[in-house]
């Protein structure tokens, strides 16, 4: 029976398919579209049944009810108007086209060159492009209250459980996984207070990757940003949401990283999906002087004109249907300038970034941007309003270069430690601002880079051309596996040298899911292309005793108060008895002078941490919490001279990151510490 198509119903408040009692609305957006079909397909999704023109429009929205349709019904749309590409224009009817406002789809996207291909061919992409399904969304979810995220966790979806031995197969490499016992009782084990998960909104292999046969394991090229992929999340939002109360239920947060700098249809010759072909000119930033060319500040061949109003819409939806439909707590936002960058350049104040602060579901939500691109002003770490989080490549540059053994590198990475003030203390905002990282998805591991000096990403069939060329990683004498012990021996105790330093800094931790059992990619430092055992976690080779130390570790920031304060470390008095918030001790116990702190040859850091109950920085004791640690680079031990204690107090050494398995033990003040080479000492003070 043929469907009908009726705008008597007027234009819908919501865009793309609504669910009414009695049929479903369909709205689009276009606003140099001539007009826009609706194409419906039988149960299969194999033949296309009907194809209706939208017969109304209010300004540039585009819509029509169709009455009798149900749940669970395929569509796709087809864009007519002018095909000028000098004018930035690319409608094209010949191809089918994925509603953006799609909250499910019925197969993955999966590349073709005739997805590519010009209009004079009339290639008909219908039997090639996934169908959305008109789905009935429950908006009822509820995140957990506003938090800053504490130790966060990056996941990436499949590469987490692919490989886990106790994980179902029926549900290894989904969303799912992270719902299963093991997982959850993993993330406890180690004090993950947030995951955040790497992209599961529906993506397309680059036609690069297709060429070479290789598969997009991170999903970093989206093209419907709020209908999750089928791979990774099958049973749609309603599976999302009982993963995401099962986290809630171990009080774990979630984040989503999304990807709203560009879209998966690449550049000029890339192939038409959705936007290009909806209204190429308005979703994208082209160039003012060539509008066919379009903008790249990502990359990845195209920018959405993130400033323009519906882009904005689009954008504000999409993070509206992931918090109400799964609960989700915040976001990570991949490139984010992007999303503040007006034609005249990065505004804190940008349309998009206002209209988040201003909308009652985000606005309580947490941000956390990615805070750079290559695009004009791409560099924006530090800029972004309160209350967002960003990400810090400072951190993890400065502390590679610590740990490395670079001359000259302590300012710098006392800066780091003390909470990177010089980025981020202005505007009311504080250390946990900075999310500080060693390792994240994008470079090294952690293990590797102990292990590797130079990166091996010939796997990726770029001839080791991509991925980041400055990694600040060493050996350790050996470049890759060895089975020289001493050789070992050295990366493990540089490993938690770095993960202990990461701990002891002020602001939000975060580590990379497997980088907390030792995981390795073999020196690939780009392994976006990878979907295989490069990414998925070998479980079965889990360092244990790593985890374990991670754990305690995460343990101990978590209840220390002068490890776990969210305030900068100045050289504040915060007692009246002397003690400040922070001393720069050297080997003498006292602080360092201004010659110490210019030795080039210095590769010995120590700091005393003092917190106070009533300065909103955490729990703590009614006389305040002190911590000494002490980071040493160098390839020699170093005798240390304790600070004095206050009275009736001692030190108690509970960290020592060259011998994991350390018992806290009591320390005699005037016996003075050997602190070994490259590693990282924690005490902390205790009434006797």
């Amino acid at each position: 029976m043929t469907a009908r198509i009726t705008s008597e119903r007027g234009c819908p408040e919501r865009l793309g398919a609504t669910l009414d009692q009695d049929g479903v609305h369909f709205a689009v957006f276009s606003a140099h579209a001539e007009t826009i079909e609706l194409c419906l397909f039988d149960a299969a999704g194999t033949l296309e049944t009907d194809r209706l023109t939208l017969p109304g429009r209010d300004g540039d929205i585009h819509f029509g009810f169709v009455p009798g349709l149900r749940a669970g019904a395929r569509y796709g749309l087809r864009a007519h108007g002018s095909y000028d590409r000098k004018a930035g224009h690319r409608f094209d009817p010949s191809k089918l086209l994925v509603d953006p406002y799609a909250v499910r789809l019925d197969r993955p996207f999966l590349f073709h060159p005739a997805l590519m291909a010009p209009p004079e061919r009339r290639l008909d992409t219908g039997p090639l492009m996934p169908r959305a399904l008109v789905t009935d969304l429950s908006r009822e979810a509820a995140p957990l209250p506003f938090s800053a995220p504490g130790l966060t966790y990056e996941v990436l979806v499949r590469g987490l459980s692919q490989r886990h031995p106790d994980v179902p197969e029926t549900i290894r490499g989904t969303v799912s996984a992270l719902s299963h016992p093991a997982i959850l009782d993993h993330l406890a084990r180690i004090g993950v207070e947030t995951v955040e998960l790497m992209p599961i909104a529906a993506a397309i292999d680059e036609a690069h990757l297709a060429r070479r046969h290789l598969t997009n394991a991170w999903g970093y090229n989206p093209i419907t940003h709020m209908a999750p992929d089928p791979r990774l999340v099958p049973g749609g939002f309603a599976e999302l949401r009982r993963v995401v109360d099962a986290l809630h239920e171990r009080g774990i947060r979630v984040l989503l990283d999304v990807v709203l700098n560009h879209s998966g249809e690449g550049d000029e010759a890339g192939p038409t999906l959705s936007y290009r072909g909806l209204d190429n000119l308005t979703y994208y930033a082209h160039s003012q002087d060539e509008p066919d060319r379009l903008v790249n500040d990502t990359g990845c061949g195209n920018t959405f004109a993130a400033w323009r109003a519906p882009v904005v819409r689009l954008f504000i939806d999409t993070l509206k249907t992931w918090v109400e439909a799964a609960g989700i707590d915040g976001f990570r936002y991949d490139l984010a300038p992007v999303l503040g960058r007006l034609p005249g350049g990065f505004k804190p104040d940008a349309p998009f970034l206002q209209a988040v602060a201003s909308d009652p579901v985000l606005a309580s939500r947490i941000h956390v941007a990615e805070s750079w691109d290559i695009g004009p002003g791409g560099y924006q770490v530090g800029q972004f309003p309160k209350p967002w989080f960003e990400w810090q490549d400072r951190f993890r540059d400065d502390v590679r270069r610590f740990w490395k053994g670079e001359d000259g590198a302590v300012p710098a990475l006392a800066t780091r430690l003390a909470g990177s003030a010089d980025m981020f203390d202005k505007n009311g905002r504080r250390p946990s601002a900075s999310v500080n990282f060693v390792a994240a998805h994008d470079g090294f591991t952690l293990a590797d880079l102990t292990i590797y000096a130079d990166k091996h990403n010939e796997a990726n069939g770029e001839d080791n051309r991509d991925g980041h060329n400055e990694n600040f990683s060493w050996n350790n004498g050996v470049e890759g596996d060895t089975d020289d012990r001493g050789v070992i021996e050295a990366r493990g105790r540089d490993i938690r040298a770095l993960l202990a330093t990461l701990f002891v800094a002020r602001g939000t931790p975060m580590l990379v899911a497997g980088d907390e059992f030792g995981r390795s990619q073999e020196g690939n430092n780009n392994a976006y292309c990878q979907e295989n055992e490069t990414t998925w976690l070998d479980w079965a080779k889990a360092d244990e005793g790593l985890i374990d130390f991670v754990a305690k570790l995460s343990d101990l920031r978590r209840s220390h108060p002068a490890l776990c304060a969210d305030a900068f470390l100045r050289g504040d008095t915060l007692d009246g008895k002397g003690l400040k918030d922070v001393e720069w001790l050297n080997e003498a116990g006292r602080a360092m002078d201004v010659s110490e702190w210019a030795d080039p040859k210095r590769h010995l850091l120590g700091l005393s941490l003092f917190a106070l109950k009533d300065n909103h920085m955490g729990p703590a004791s009614e006389d305040g919490a002190r911590a000494i640690v002490y980071l040493n680079a160098g390839r020699e031990d170093a005798t240390v001279a304790l600070p004095v204690p206050r009275p009736g107090h001692g030190f108690r050494l509970v960290i020592q990151s060259d011998c994991p398995n350390l018992e806290p033990r009591a320390l005699e003040a005037a016996s003075g510490l050997v602190v070994k080479a490259r590693s990282v000492f924690i005490l902390v003070e205790e009434r006797l």
